[in-house]
């Protein structure tokens, strides 16, 4: 009897993904714990390294040096990618609360939210200034200001991190004022020769310190002091100090001055179940400044602790050195160190500092190359010839080549009866009733991403494409759901998840989740079918014309983006944007072409080339289109480039009857999407006002070609 992979019995959440939990993704990638599903929930694809923000706003390092890859991390860890904002947290029921989606649950979750130097109580900072922190707003609106042209800045807040920041803004813009405003004492904490040096380097940079006084009001061009002193400024930065995200006063847990507080195991102090790390926590056993090495220095014991809290195993303890490294950049390429109250400055420093942080991001972004397993030695023929070059692809990417199933669909015999209008080939089988047709489709996916709610949103969107290709309005669904080998209260939180995200997207749509079948299997597998309703004909493969436009609703490249990801090659935001665009529904769009398009379908699994080429070979048209009019999804040419294919890939360039030049461009063209754009032939006079419509709606619509009169191949690129 084959056996299930192990069954999964407990849910390790990570809230954040601080420098603690970037390193604790990459521990556990190199050792998993049996059992755990470990998941990361982040706002964003990607972290910033706080350590090189000076370097970046002085302009020695690109924006993408700052990045910290969650998603190639979460792939390596196995773990689970949500993109969110937690915004609660319900102790009793052990869920987490993340607008626009269903609860989370946890057994176990560790927060690393950092802090925020927003400053909501000071009249205009919301509308016309930018906090430090969080790093990834500040970094956008930095480079929108050198874009701009530059000009005055004013730094609210004169410790370390806001006197770093104005001698690296120095350093890029060269002239122009530069202004550090601080309520009480600058550089308070440091080292008097370190705090000497500093203040000196101030002033010899011309950065204007204004001590003793407030910031009581921001507005578009200027800030106004206590003392009635309005200062020009383009921009204005928030860098008073650490503070705690508001959310966390509502989660009835301990907390010192905002701050979470928790012990020598990080647990908290109210709720053993929650851990805090980095910035947004209070050492109670060990009070520290707000620093970056601590982060690190916990990674280790958050690790063995968030194991062992799941697993029965005694838990360590997080001692933290009582003093530490300071390394503070002046902007240019020099730097000041401070420790044991010593303090020595030089361009030395700054390349021992870049050293530092350049192998702390070489850690966390060149992960170690897991070896494959090894096929047995005694085995049949043929086996390593199927299994491939590589693993087989998820999505669309693991679907049979359209030859193999055109060639058994071939010998099926024709359909029998009457009312089935139009059986195997096209998108949808189609029904007919009297006036009225209904459309019937099923589509199934293996998982291709971990989050539960999100893969199962983007499935019911694909399966619904089927229906909006023929023309139909959507009217019920079933699901069909195989889960991977889980503890009954897993079962029940997974399955939530996924009947909530698909129930919305059914009922967005119009249709109704009427009922479906679960089982148990060795991988996630959700799939729908999918009903709909048209009075009159509908929209198939056949219908277009000589001279009909060819638009089409969304770019090419999905399958390359997830083949990339699950090599860990592609970046984290072209995966994150991917997935974006496959969970926006096309349903607007598909009820305006269905009153106008001549013919329609789906760019998925046979790519658009395969795609095109059933609609041309039905309407008995040539296909002519233009390579560079068709949209891309960002990365996906760079990762063909590099040789990044999905599994079907072969088999569908081979299925193509096709005249192309040599392109990197064109292999995109036997690309699988996974809920993938609409492809609709247009009469001549509806094209222009069809497109400006579609764009309007939100889509990255294109027109791409013009049907000819048939040739030897279907379709032709230019």
């Amino acid at each position: 009897m084959h056996a299930l992979p192990l069954p999964l019995t407990k849910e390790v959440v990570l809230i954040g993904g601080g420098h603690t939990h970037a390193l604790l993704l990459r521990s556990w990638g190199m050792k998993p714990l049996p059992g755990a599903r470990l998941t990361v929930i982040n706002p964003c694809a990607t972290a910033p390294y706080t350590g090189m923000l000076p370097g970046f706003v002085a302009g020695h390092y690109p924006r993408d040096a700052l990045e910290i890859d969650l998603v190639r991390l979460a792939r390596f860890a196995d773990a689970r990618m949500i993109f969110g904002h937690v915004t609660g947290i319900d102790r009793t029921g052990r869920t987490l609360s993340i607008e626009g989606r269903a609860p989370v649950a946890y057994d176990v979750a560790s927060l690393d939210i950092g802090i925020t130097s927003d400053m909501p109580e000071l009249p205009g900072f919301s509308e016309h200034g930018i906090a430090a922190k969080p790093l990834g707003p500040f970094a956008t609106r930095w480079i929108r200001h050198l874009e701009e042209g530059g000009g005055p800045v004013t730094v609210i807040g004169g410790g370390v991190g806001g006197t770093e920041l104005a001698m690296s803004m120095r350093h890029a813009l060269g002239d122009g004022e530069i202004r550090v405003v601080e309520a009480d004492i600058p550089l308070v904490g440091m080292a008097r020769s370190s705090r000497a040096r500093l203040l000196a380097e101030l002033s010899r940079q011309g950065i204007e310190l204004i001590q003793n006084n407030r910031v009581s009001e921001v507005h578009p061009d200027a800030v106004v002091l206590d003392d009635g002193r309005e200062l020009p400024t383009k921009l204005s930065v928030g860098a008073a100090g650490a503070r705690p995200f508001p959310w966390l006063e509502e989660t009835g847990l301990d907390l010192k001055d905002g701050f979470v507080t928790v012990g020598a195991t990080l647990q908290s102090a109210t709720d053993p179940a929650i851990f805090a790390v980095g910035d947004c926590a209070h050492l109670e056993h060990a009070p520290r400044p707000k620093a970056g090495v601590f982060a690190v220095r916990a990674a280790p014991v958050l690790t063995a602790n968030l194991r062992a809290a799941v697993s029965g195993k005694q838990l360590g303890a997080f001692r933290p050195q009582s003093h530490y490294l300071k390394l503070v950049s002046l902007g240019r390429k020099s730097a000041l160190a401070d420790k044991w109250g010593v303090c020595v400055t030089g361009d030395w420093v700054w390349r021992w500092k870049d050293r530092i942080d350049r192998v702390f991001m070489d850690k966390l972004n060149t992960l170690p190359e897991m070896t494959a397993q090894d096929l047995p030695g005694t085995r049949a023929e043929g086996m390593g010839l199927a299994l491939g070059p590589k693993p087989l692809c998820t999505g669309c990417g693991s679907k049979i080549g359209s030859g193999i199933l055109d060639s058994v669909l071939a010998d099926l015999p024709g359909h029998a009866r009457a009312d089935v209008e139009l059986g195997p080939g096209d998108d949808a089988a189609i029904l007919g009733t009297g006036d009225t047709r209904q459309v019937v489709t099923t589509d199934h996916l293996r998982t291709f991403w971990n989050d539960t709610w999100l893969f199962a949103r983007i499935s019911a969107l694909h399966a619904l494409g089927d229906v909006w290709a023929m023309g139909a309005e959507p009217q019920a669904a079933f699901a069909q759901i195989t889960l991977p080998p889980l503890a009954e209260n897993l079962q029940k939180s997974w399955l939530a998840e996924i009947m909530h995200a698909a129930s919305e997207v059914f009922q967005g749509a119009g249709a109704a989740l009427a009922g479906g079948h679960s089982t148990i299997g060795a991988e996630m597998v959700i799939g729908f079918t999918v009903t709909g309703l048209t009075r009159g004909k509908a929209t198939i493969l056949a219908g277009a014309e000589v001279g009909h436009s060819l638009l089409l609703t969304r770019p090419l490249g999905s399958g390359t983006i997830l083949a990339g990801e699950m090599a860990g090659d592609a970046n984290g935001n072209d995966v994150a944007a991917a997935l974006q665009t496959m969970a926006t529904s096309q349903g607007d769009a598909a009820r305006l072409l269905a009153g106008c398009a001549s013919a329609m379908t789906d760019v998925t699994g046979f790519g658009l080339a395969g795609h095109l080429g059933r609609m041309a070979g039905a309407s008995g048209l040539t296909a002519r289109i233009t390579l560079e009019d068709i949209p891309m999804y960002e990365g996906a040419e760079a990762l063909c480039a590099a040789g990044t294919r999905s599994s079907i890939w072969p088999a569908n360039r081979a299925a193509a009857s096709i005249d192309l030049r040599d392109s990197g461009r064109s292999d995109l063209l036997f690309d699988p999407q996974t809920a993938g754009g609409l492809l609709a032939a247009l009469p001549p006079d509806d094209t222009n006002g069809v497109l400006r419509a579609v764009r309007d709606m939100g889509h990255d619509a294109r027109i791409i070609g013009v049907f000819e009169s048939e040739s030897e191949v279907t379709v032709r690129v230019d």
